[in-house]
């Protein structure tokens, strides 16, 4: 049987690229098949997903040899818009896709193009929102959405089209754990009842190996992949949750890829009897502290008597469900949003105390930086170098292109200084906005879902950057979905709900109480001991050694 999808020594290169992201790449995918792609952040998985509706090179420019093919047809010939009825294609940055300003107006949008009968329309429409559990947000303004919820939505109007081929590039990176469960089954759901060839790029494995079929992993820019069964894949890469990870440290055969499958090896381990309870810590004065905020989009109450304190060299992890009211929170700490009511007030170390609500952003920010979900909408310049530079100027600082580029080798994207931002991937672009806040050194840095886009390897450079920063005196709050991130670098927890915080505390107090909130190895032993593969080595008699 011919293959749905084939690539055939297929090579691009990005415009003015100083070489082939993709080089002579042989490949097939069958129909009906669910394809995880993996690979460290910028070594061709975005670019290899683009080919396939022919955003590369119809969007891209640059130069492309070989060919590929969906169903017989050529993307390359056709560009995206013949391509669009064939392959659902849903970006990493959804919010830069879209072209209406309410849900369902977006869902209909390419339908009303294609002059799909009203019928037809409202009964696709009514399944993918209960597909996708966003039937209540069918009439709200896209701009009010959170960036899960923009993500659900992206997802619903790439299914509205029931392509045969859906294409999904970082699809849960702002999804909070049951969100993606959730997205990730109708997917399935759709691959296995109706037949749909799915392909989803991520770097959370966790997440989608339970899902996948097959595994392309891309190890290195222009490299060719490797192709197979997720067992026999992840057997031989680095990139590995911490379940698979523990596993092939202490050589556990078959290789478990879920919980349940590693269950089985856990009354093996000698782990030590468990201790006592936590100790609690005494805090820290606070640098920033939040009174019974109240905000409101639209006539919708998005935070509710909302309170959270911020111990001085404390990084606090804010979580919740999407929607909960994580990024407006943020949003009032740094003053870009003024609340209807209670406020915000800020301690400096030196100088007198800050009422946030009543000072002007440009003072502001010389206390707090933010870097925001969508860090390409942050990028401005045409060099990466150019926008650290701004940044100084901004503030009042003197030039210093020696200690920027340090800053940048600290990031891991030192060989990006002269390249534009914008043609950066998200991880990249996520690094990039991180090195122009922190060149104004901030005592309170705020981040918006800091691992979006990025590798295992990135969020393990992410941490140490953090930590480093806290060593220097930085305190940090980020509101994230990333469990395993949280637990190897949080010092505590706040969870929200509906627009208020329900509970916070210490990070190993905290997460080891909630079942949706809790790491791979913590719900593996159930010990609020064990939260991240270090604690687990750490603890056994004779250490093994790292997995490879």
């Amino acid at each position: 049987m011919t293959p749905l999808i084939t690539f055939r020594h297929f090579s691009y290169s990005y415009p003015e690229g100083a070489r082939p992201v993709l080089r002579d790449l042989s490949l097939s995918v069958e129909e009906g098949e669910f394809v995880l792609v993996m690979g460290r952040s910028g070594v061709g998985k975005s670019t290899f997903l683009r080919a396939l509706n022919g955003l590369v090179p119809h969007f891209y420019g640059g130069e492309i040899a070989g060919s590929v093919s969906v169903a017989g047809k050529d993307p390359v010939a056709l560009g995206t818009r013949a391509m669009s009825e064939l392959v659902g294609f849903v970006d990493q940055s959804p919010e830069r896709t879209f072209v209406s300003e309410r849900v369902e107006e977006e869902l209909v949008f390419a339908l009303e193009n294609l002059a799909v009968p009203p019928l037809i329309m409202r009964k696709r429409v009514e399944e993918v929102l209960d597909q996708l559990g966003i039937a209540p947000l069918r009439s709200r303004a896209i701009a009010t959405l959170s960036g899960g919820e923009k993500q659900r939505v992206a997802i619903a109007a790439a299914l509205t089209m029931q392509p045969r081929v859906l294409v999904l590039d970082e699809p849960t990176s702002q999804l909070d754990p049951q969100s993606a469960e959730d997205v990730l089954t109708a997917l399935r759901r759709l691959n296995e009842d109706l037949g749909l060839t799915v392909l989803v790029s991520e770097h959370r494995l966790e997440r989608v190996l339970p899902f996948a079929d097959r595994v392309i992993a891309f190890t290195e820019s222009g490299a060719q992949p490797l192709c197979g069964t997720p067992a026999d894949v992840v057997a031989q890469v680095d990139l590995l949750p911490p379940v698979v990870a523990l596993g092939k440290a202490l050589g556990w055969q078959p290789l478990p890829l879920t919980l349940k499958a590693a269950r089985r090896f856990v009354p093996g381990l000698s782990l030590p009897a468990v201790g006592s309870a936590i100790a609690s810590t005494t805090e820290s004065p606070p640098l920033i502290a939040a009174e019974k905020l109240w905000f409101r989009y639209n006539g919708h109450d998005v935070l509710r008597d909302a309170s959270l304190r911020l111990p001085r060299g404390t990084l606090l992890a804010l979580m919740g469900r999407n929607g909960a009211g994580k990024t407006t929170l943020l949003k009032q700490l740094v003053g870009l949003l003024r609340p209807r009511e209670g406020r915000v007030r800020f301690f400096p170390l030196r100088g007198t105390t800050v009422d946030v609500g009543k000072t002007a952003l440009p003072d502001l920010i010389q206390h707090i930086g933010m870097v925001p979900q969508d860090p390409g909408a942050f990028l401005f310049q045409e060099r990466v170098l150019d926008e650290l530079a701004v940044t100084r100027r901004n503030h009042g600082l003197p030039a210093d292109e020696a200690a920027d580029r340090a800053l940048l080798t600290h990031l891991g994207v030192d060989h990006l200084a002269a390249q534009n931002p914008r043609d950066l991937s998200g991880g990249e672009q996520q690094r990039v906005a991180l090195a122009s806040i922190m060149v104004a050194q901030p005592e309170l840095l705020l981040l918006d879902e800091p691992t979006r886009g990025l590798d295992y390897a990135q969020k393990e450079a992410l941490v140490a950057l953090l930590r480093s920063l806290q060593a220097d005196g930085v305190s940090i709050i980020m509101a994230t979905h990333d469990v395993e991130l949280v637990a190897q670098a949080a010092d505590a927890v706040a969870l929200m709900a509906e627009g208020e915080v329900i509970l916070s505390g210490p990070t190993r107090e905290v997460m080891t109480e909630s079942l949706l909130f809790a790491p791979q190895l913590n719900k593996l032993l159930r010990d609020p001991r064990f939260l991240t593969l270090e604690d687990v080595l750490s603890a056994l008699p004779v250490r093994p050694e790292s997995p490879a």
